[in-house]
């Protein structure tokens, strides 16, 4: 079994069999998911991307607000006390509350004391752990990535190592799951963790102490050049860190002669309001309004550019999707609304409430909406909730089955009401942000019998195994070096029809006939491989050949329709 987890980074794993990767992000339009499954992931994004009016570090105590209201507890301290069963207090409370909230918003959510430190983590930037990314390879923990001058990399654990124990716990062979795995690793700064490993090609059993130390959640994700001029940068969430590196990342990408960048926010689920803010600060200038929040309860409140931004003129060109959600939202549609750049994809996901944490005594919070914002030109681009949070919960799937992710249907928006960018270009509110260029998933290009060769198992065990193989000989100047100097699939693809049955191994080699099926696996292989040899700058660049979203917008960054379209031709 493969299963692929990225550690420290579980909601941005390095070393997911990219078909997968790439339905996500819109990136080749393989109908992979299923419309509830595609729903489900999304949705729990979005518990973790909520959009903040001040940031987490500013929590409020619940008791400076309200004084406690005992019926509540007394209603369960009778059921307690009386009832015909057992019952969990605990679980009535939780029900209780979850059964209250129900009436609001969908995004007004109560989160119990045991998930909200994993739901911070990624929005503060670190974690307590030891430093790898591993992947799961036939029952056993390898070893893909580690953290240079991480704890795990000061005791020596290597790329290739197998976790066997941690601790006194076995994880190799016992089908663990991930999230058993990442409990077991995590644990207090400094504290120490004894891991036994087996090093590739070894028979021998090594035990090493690790202490664990704040491990950096990366929130952007890739930064690489695609052309000699044109940068791409992928921010994956917007956490207490993504404004600092965003601009470490592009100042790396000027040096190397970018004049134009290709921003990805698919698939971001938002974060931090301050953060999303100071990126459009760093490509809008003059003072420009980025957003505004206002609520019953709460007085307008204007955040502006103020800084001497380090992208302020230049092409740019924004990826959006359905997945792209708040505080991703606020950017795009800044950037929209101020004719700074042209926004490619399909219709963003339409969050534009404003929560504020609340901290309650047993360490649980309550996340309260209490705002909305809206873009510069005035629009709320909220959807609308009026049915109620199954229906509100079933919009992507609602889009995938009406045919708006597939180009057969277009989006009305349900706010008819116009709204103008600087250059009076028409826009729209009520429903998500709407790209200047539409580029729909491709559901045609490839069979699903070929969809389920490049997300098998036993392929990426293939591109595992020869990468253990031969990573002593695979050096290259970088990702575009080795993409046009590799040129050795053929021996993965064998390994891996020889490890089918007889009836597999001739369909697949059927499949393969097809030459755009052949060079998709190709370069499906290549960018597994990058992601082993230059982590996710590699894969991104190799993945982009085949990237529809990114291939329009290097057609339109690099010719005259950039202008046009921002004119509004």
């Amino acid at each position: 079994m493969w299963i692929t987890v990225f550690y420290p980074l579980p909601e941005s794993s390095n070393f997911v069999p990219s078909i997968l990767i790439m339905d996500r992000s819109g990136r080749e339009g393989i109908k992979v998911w299923t419309p509830l499954l595609f729903s489900l992931i999304l949705i729990s994004g979005m518990v973790l991307g909520f959009y903040l009016h001040d940031s987490l570090r500013a929590k409020r105590d619940i008791g400076e607000t309200i004084e406690r209201n005992d019926r509540l507890e007394q209603i369960i301290d009778l059921i307690d006390e009386k009832y015909v069963d057992t019952v969990n207090s605990d679980d009535l409370y939780k029900n209780a509350v979850t059964g209250i909230l129900k009436s609001l918003d969908p995004h007004t959510v109560y989160i119990p004391a045991e998930e909200l430190q994993t739901l911070n983590d990624d929005l503060e930037g670190g974690f307590s752990g030891i430093g790898v990314e591993f992947s799961i390879v036939r029952d056993t923990i390898e070893v893909t990535s580690v953290i240079d001058k991480g704890p795990a990399s000061q005791v020596g654990i290597q790329v290739g190592d197998q976790l066997i124990k941690v601790g006194d716990s076995l994880v190799a062979g016992i089908n663990i799951s991930t999230e058993r795995l990442i409990h077991l690793l995590k644990g207090k700064q400094n504290s120490v963790v004894n891991v036994t490993i087996r090093h590739a090609f070894s028979p021998a059993l090594h035990e090493v102490a690790i202490t664990r130390d704040i491990i950096p959640i990366h929130s952007v994700e890739a930064a690489t050049m695609l052309d000699k001029h044109t940068a791409f940068i992928k921010i994956a969430r917007f956490n207490a860190n993504t404004h600092k590196e965003f601009i470490n990342a592009f100042k790396t990408l000027k040096d190397l002669g970018a004049t134009q960048l290709i921003l990805d926010l698919r698939d971001n689920p938002g974060g931090y309001v301050d953060q999303a803010a100071s990126v459009a600060d760093e490509l809008l200038d003059d003072k420009k309004l980025i957003l505004y929040t206002k609520g019953l309860h709460t007085p307008r409140q204007d955040y502006r550019a103020n800084l001497n931004g380090i992208f302020e003129s230049g092409k740019l060109t924004v990826l959006i999707d359905e997945g792209t959600a708040s505080a991703s939202e606020i950017l795009a549609g800044a950037l929209q609304d101020w004719d700074r750049g042209v926004l490619l994809g399909r219709r963003s996901f339409g969050k534009g409430l404003v929560q504020e944490p609340y901290e309650l005594p047993d360490g649980s919070e309550l996340r309260l909406t209490i705002a909305r914002y809206y873009t510069p030109s005035g629009r709320s681009i909220q959807r609308s909730f009026a049915k109620g949070r199954d229906a509100y919960d079933a919009d992507i799937q609602q889009r995938l089955q009406s045919g708006e992710l597939t180009g057969n249907a277009y989006h009305n928006t349900n706010d008819t009401t116009p709204y103008y960018t600087a250059g009076h270009r028409t826009v729209f509110g009520g429903g998500g942000i709407n790209p200047d260029v539409y580029v729909p998933y491709d559901t045609s290009r490839f069979s699903n019998a070929f969809v389920h060769v490049v997300s098998d198992a036993l392929l990426n065990n293939a591109i595992w195994d020869y990468f253990i193989h031969n990573m002593h000989r695979l050096k290259y100047r970088g990702a575009a070096d080795f993409d046009q100097s590799f040129d050795e699939e053929d021996i993965i693809v064998e390994k891996y029809l020889a490890s089918l049955p007889p009836q597999k191994r001739l369909e697949v080699k059927k499949q393969l006939k097809n030459s755009s099926y052949e060079e998709f696996l190709n370069n499906h292989i290549r960018a597994q491989l990058a992601r082993f040899l230059f982590h996710n700058d590699g894969y991104y660049y190799i993945t982009s050949h085949e990237d529809e979203v990114i291939q329009k917008a290097l057609t339109i960054i690099n010719s005259g329709a950039y202008g046009q379209i921002l004119s509004g031709q």
